[in-house]
């Protein structure tokens, strides 16, 4: 049960899930200088003064939500979607953007500071792009048990939950992705297995050269029970009125399949770099578009490939920056550890008729070593794109090749890469991986910045320089 509402209280700072966080009165017999707990209220921000309701109550810090605003922060803002506060998607949308992008650069400052003891020598400007109607890939869960009885739900958990909110629409997503919520209850409702429905994995992208450009939209609708014949025709149906092109996904990922249409083309498109770049919806590709390519064209400037250099472009994927490296560099070796993305990859070279100046390998770049890195020969730079869980591996490696270079071994020079582009999703990671290049590998970090890949949430997009001293 929730305590009763409380006295006013400033709020100082905000977190990254944009709760406001504020400091409560020292408790009864406090030693003198002694400040109180933090309390963290959800939907309040900086400079606000709110009364609030206690939620959590912990011995070190207190939980609590907003009940009243009584001094608004002028640089809040009305949220856009009807559903902000119950979907845990978006945690932000009641703070403008530019405030969003100034947290976001804060976090990664504090982040370098605090794990690395480091400031770049510049920062970078932040990258934006489209704020609404961004989000080319979701994943939209399912669940038929509702207060409305026989009612299901399609769309994103709610903030702190398993259960799926109860969403009509959905400003993040396109238009017309987002006006099928509603449908795809109807479609759930319809099956004779709807409690047996689990997700629907969402892509859109762009058709083949002869509709260039046109957005194609793919829904891989997870089942966990074999469909009907009359369901099978529900869904064939669903996809006609609506054009989405429907796969069908039994098991694991490996299972998906398209159902109808029978067959269809997916891509994006790098135009910066003449490039088209097929996928399938089950493949990793970045949600935004458009920002991608903003992205990608920031990293290949900055690590700047000359006509004469051999790049490795590690953690790949489907060559997202590997083919426009290939544009520009002598040659490029793109390593993945995902066997079906190195596939995807090998296929986009040829598509694009790089595949003379490209090569790909597969490999575990979560357990690299020193040898592993000489293995892949000499090379001038390297392009860094992990996932959450960072590279520390790959930097440990480079660590050891500069001891050994320390030791007199300077073989292993020709190894060690005169700059690196590091583009990062979590800046902790980034900011533990650049104390292991800065401490022990000889490097330093020049430049660092964010892109604001995913506008109106917590998710932090980076992207940093280091130079061989």
């Amino acid at each position: 049960m929730s305590e009763p509402v409380c006295e006013p209280i400033w709020v100082e700072s905000v977190d990254l899930d944009a709760q406001g966080i504020a400091r409560l009165p020292p408790a009864i017999g406090a030693l003198p200088g002694e400040s109180g707990k933090v309390l963290f209220i959800r939907g309040a921000l900086p400079t606000e003064l709110v009364r609030y309701e206690i939620t959590r109550d912990k011995a070190r810090f207190a939980k609590a939500k907003v009940i009243q605003i009584l001094k608004p922060a002028v640089f809040r803002t009305q949220a856009r979607c009807a559903a902000f506060g119950i979907c845990g998607g978006c945690s932000m949308q009641h703070l403008d953007v530019a405030a969003q992008i100034a947290i976001k650069q804060r976090v990664l400052e504090d982040d370098l500071w605090h794990l690395s003891r480091t400031k770049p020598a510049e920062m970078l400007r932040p990258l934006g792009g489209p704020n609404w109607a961004y989000r080319q890939r979701a994943r939209l869960s399912v669940v038929n048990r509702s207060i409305k009885k026989g009612t299901a739900l399609v769309g994103f958990h709610e903030f702190n939950s398993g259960y799926v909110a109860d969403m009509l629409a959905c400003e993040i997503l396109p238009e017309s992705v987002s006006a099928l919520l509603v449908p795809l209850r109807e479609l759930v409702n319809a099956l004779s297995i709807p409690d047996d429905i689990a997700q629907f994995e969402l892509a859109v992208g762009e058709g083949n050269a002869t509709n260039a450009f046109q957005a194609v939209t793919v829904l891989v609708m997870r089942h966990m029970a074999p469909f009907t014949a009359s369901d099978l025709d529900l869904i064939r149906k669903f996809a006609e009125a609506h054009a989405v092109w429907m796969w069908l996904q039994p098991g694991g990922i490996d299972t998906a399949k398209p159902f109808h249409p029978a067959e269809g083309t997916l891509c994006y498109r790098l135009p910066e770099f003449a490039l088209e770049m097929p996928f399938l919806p089950t493949d990793f590709t970045q949600v935004n578009h458009a920002m991608n390519r903003a992205l990608v064209g920031q990293a290949i400037r900055l690590l700047a490939p000359q006509a004469n250099e051999r790049i490795l472009d590690l953690f790949c994927g489907i060559g997202n920056f590997t083919l426009p490296l290939a544009r520009l560099a002598k040659s490029v070796l793109g390593i993945e550890g995902n066997n079906a993305l190195t596939l995807r990859a090998h296929s986009n070279a040829k598509h694009n008729g790089l595949s003379d100046l490209v090569q790909f390998q597969l490999a575990n770049l979560f357990t690299t070593d020193a040898a592993m890195v000489r293995s892949w020969g000499p090379t001038d730079r390297w392009l860094i794109d992990p996932p959450r869980e960072g590279a520390m591996a790959l930097c440990q490696a480079l660590a050891e090749l500069y001891k050994n270079l320390l030791a007199g071994d300077t073989a292993n020079n020709a190894f060690l890469p005169q700059r690196i582009v590091y583009v990062s999703c979590n800046p902790k990671t980034l900011a533990r991986d650049t104390a292991i290049l800065l401490g022990h590998a000889g490097y330093e970090l020049t430049k660092a910045g964010i892109v604001n890949m995913f506008p109106h949430t917590s998710h932090i997009e980076s992207m940093a320089v280091f130079e061989k001293k």
